[in-house]
């Protein structure tokens, strides 16, 4: 369905390909991965022709929608949230202005000589809306809106009045309502809660087309993809199977390069060692001699890529008195919604505990509460003696200077510190070469959550509240933050959407119902096998 043949591209000094080749089938659902910069985007760029490859060919099988999601969502304004959606649905789309179109030529008596030709027309254009299945549409649209997150009420307001993260599910849905062919999803999971996530991992299994996609979320990836394509030093690997398989196999072939590559510099050695020790014995001249023919006959094994693993050792946190948080008899409203009504919970040392519940169970409040951030209508909220509390929050982010560098960001905050630790550190958060000259001003929302969360982890504080500390962060990076915070000896208290990191971190669950709050003794991973679902707005 889609062919890359020999493809090459560079951007500036940068080769991204180099003679690389892939193949996407029909039905197929592939995983697009590689280091940042690597060429995820780019490539999908080039399959929709936005962009041209240098040399070789990319070939798409004639007649083959493709829908094409990406994080530039443009403008939208004007139309319903719904409307938006169905505008912008492909062929169907077309279709259902066509049909319009010709109904207001129809009601026109100016046009009323061509009336037989409008109604021939008409005949030809409502026969085609039916058969891209046009009169189910928009309820195909509020089908798609609502596993997206959207309430009903929602679907009918002007879609222009939406935030950002939100215009983008609008976006997503709108590709999803195409039925194309192909799909490209470029980090669809961005900005989606995770009764979403669930919700577009199972219509995604469920689609037809051929999926190629970017993401950062491991355990959606593992689910819903049969096919890795590897971006890594200007070619692409293929491997069949999930995300895991990939790593897995991964690894094994590193192992092997590496073993290759050491079998051969030691023969080389040994020959060289022989060479050198006999070049000027007469008696030996003939062997010297074969044996530099030899050498230079031989195919050199190229040093291996090791892709580098991000590792980073946080300082241990000071050690916290044993009730670390305690709220009794709270209540929380916001005007006429009641968040909390006597709600109570005690968190101890070294618990973790994660937050679950549907959008506006209060997870960010019940986090705001704690840090201090918000302030109950009745009850008490108390956090323990030497407690060090760190609060991390979308709008943690306000908190930079703009005119400092993130180089001023992390010396200003760590002034007796080395220059190669705080280096190292800004390389595991993705800062890395001229990227630490970047006035906070320019960097994009991922990159300020990254500065943040560096600047928090260096000197950890011995409580840590996190909502969302995932958004935006890339594989290497979440995989790092993870293994980090595995090891740290303090008390958590998050939100997040990510399921792998749920299940590495979590030891206990308190999942928000309108019936009430439940509190699970186990992590996420025993939750869902007790509770029999992974979201609570999801029901197995």
């Amino acid at each position: 369905m889609i062919r890359l043949d020999n493809i090459s591209k560079r951007h500036g000094k940068q080769i991204l390909f180099l003679e690389a080749s892939a193949t996407i089938f029909k039905g197929e659902k592939v995983g697009l991965t590689g280091p940042n910069g690597s060429g995820k985007s780019t490539i999908f760029r080039m399959i929709i022709r936005e962009e041209q490859a240098d040399d070789g060919q990319i070939a798409v099988d004639r007649g083959t929608t493709i829908g094409y999601f990406s994080q530039d969502v443009g403008e939208m304004a004007g139309r319903t949230v719904v409307g938006e959606t169905m505008h912008g649905a492909g062929a169907v789309a077309d279709a259902a202005a066509e049909l319009k179109e010709l109904e207001l030529a129809l009601a026109d008596p100016e046009q009323a000589e061509e009336l037989d030709r409008l109604i021939e027309r008409y005949g030809h254009a409502q026969g085609r809306y039916e058969e891209l299945g046009g009169y189910a549409l928009e309820a195909r649209a509020r089908e798609i809106l609502a596993g997206l997150g959207f309430a009903q009420d929602v679907m009918d307001e002007d879609v222009g009045k939406l935030s950002g993260g939100w215009k983008m599910r609008v976006a997503l849905a709108r590709i999803l309502l195409m039925r194309p062919d192909a799909l490209l999803l470029d980090e669809p999971t961005n900005h989606l809660d995770i009764e979403s996530i669930i919700w577009l991992e199972q219509f995604l299994k469920n689609y037809e087309g051929a999926l190629v996609m970017t993401s950062h979320d491991r355990e959606f990836l593992n689910r819903v993809v049969t096919k890795i394509l590897d971006i890594d030093g200007g070619d692409i690997t293929t491997y069949s199977g999930n995300y895991d398989f990939y790593e897995q196999q991964r690894a094994i072939a590193e192992q092997q390069a590496e073993a290759q590559y050491a079998r051969q510099q030691a023969m080389l050695a040994k020959e060289m060692r022989f060479i050198e020790r006999f070049k000027t014995h007469a008696a030996k001249a003939a062997q010297v001699q074969s044996r530099v023919k030899k050498l230079d006959k031989i195919e050199k094994v190229e040093p291996p890529r090791r892709r580098k693993a991000l590792h980073f050792d946080f300082r241990p946190p000071p050690r916290s008195g044993e009730d670390v948080a305690n709220l009794e008899n709270v209540a929380k409203a916001y005007g006429s919604k009641v968040i909390y009504e006597d709600f109570s919970l005690l968190i101890r040392r070294t618990e973790r505990w994660c937050v679950m519940g549907v959008n506006g169970a209060g997870k960010s409040t019940l986090l705001r509460l704690v840090a201090g951030a918000a302030q109950p209508d009745h009850g008490r909220v108390a956090v323990g003696g030497s407690v060090k509390l760190g609060y991390f929050a979308q709008h943690a982010m306000d908190i930079l200077d703009p005119a400092a560098t993130v180089w001023d960001t992390l010396i200003g905050a760590f002034p007796h510190s080395s220059i190669g630790s705080l280096r190292t550190l800004a390389g595991v958060f993705g800062f890395s070469g001229d990227d630490i000259d970047k006035p906070c001003r320019i960097l994009s929302g991922g990159e300020k959550s990254r500065l943040v969360l560096a600047r928090m982890l260096y000197d950890p504080p011995n409580f840590l509240v996190l909502d969302e500390p995932t958004n935006h962060l890339d594989m290497a990076t979440k995989e790092m933050l993870i293994e980090a915070l595995s090891k740290y000896e303090g008390t958590m208290l998050f939100v997040s959407h990510d399921r792998h990191f749920l299940a590495k971190l979590s030891n206990r669950v308190l999942e928000l119902t309108p019936q009430g709050p439940h509190k699970y003794g186990g992590g996420y991973t025993e939750y869902v096998a007790t509770s029999g679902h992974e979201a609570p707005g999801l029901r197995s």
